[in-house]
């Protein structure tokens, strides 16, 4: 018999319906509700309970999983139902090699050829900063969004089409991992902010010595976090 333990409450559904179609309210809801948290590595998802909260049949919620099974947010197993996946040390420290190789690459072609940075990566930073003056109310679901659209916008104004599509499949398990990762250490949060805005100047001087430093000591797995985290990978 499963244990309660592994079935968290739900939220209840604080929007009105839209006209998006039904899988696709039940894939927003149950993806930001394990983005949040309220559905944490290793606890389970009823399609009942889905299905009640966000008032649609089965099949949209059957629909729904499968799709964020291939993103992997949950995994479905055989009469058991659907699982949060855990975030894992192994699946920050992957993910930052990655992303290095990828900010990286751009960071050196807009340096190099003095390319202009796309308007998103101020913009991105600002609201930032706006947040941390009220640190003790902050968002994390709001601060990663805003955070992986500032590392967006840069390999974006890189102009290649291709790293930007590879950076964007990154999604998922980039939003999961800096989820993790500050909830696992929130005070970091100002320290991520004050990086943020040297990469931007940097970015700006076009000074790209100065910007890999600061990739590489932006995106360098902290032990504090580390530490925290699951040490062996579950398949994410």
């Amino acid at each position: 018999m499963r244990d309660e333990s592994e079935r968290p409450a739900l939220q209840p559904l604080d929007k009105k319906p839209s006209g998006e179609p039904a899988k696709e309210r039940v894939y927003n809801y149950v993806r930001e509700q394990i983005l949040r948290g309220v559905l944490r590595g290793g606890s389970f998802v009823e399609e009942e309970s889905v299905s009640t909260v966000v008032n649609v049949s089965r099949t949209p919620v059957r629909e729904a999983f499968h799709r964020l099974e291939a993103e992997r947010f949950i995994e479905l197993l055989p009469r058991r139902g659907a699982m949060v996946r855990q975030v894992t040390a192994d699946d920050l420290v992957q993910l930052y090699e990655t992303r290095r190789m990828l900010e990286g690459t751009a960071a050196r072609k807009i340096c190099e050829q003095r390319m202009p940075l796309k308007e998103g990566v101020l913009r991105n930073l600002e609201a930032m900063e706006s947040m941390e003056v009220h640190f003790d109310e902050i968002d994390f679901y709001q601060h990663v969004h805003l955070d992986r659209s500032f590392h967006r916008a840069i390999v974006e104004s890189a102009g290649n089409t291709i790293s930007t599509e590879l950076y964007e499949s990154l999604g998922s398990r980039q939003l999961r991992v800096a989820i993790a990762a500050a909830t696992a250490n929130p005070s970091r949060i100002r320290t991520i902010v004050a990086q943020h805005r040297d990469i931007y100047d940097g970015l700006n001087a076009h000074d790209y010595e100065a910007v890999r430093a600061l990739l590489d000591e932006h995106l360098h797995p902290v032990i504090d976090v580390v530490s925290r985290l699951p040490a062996a990978s579950h398949s994410f």
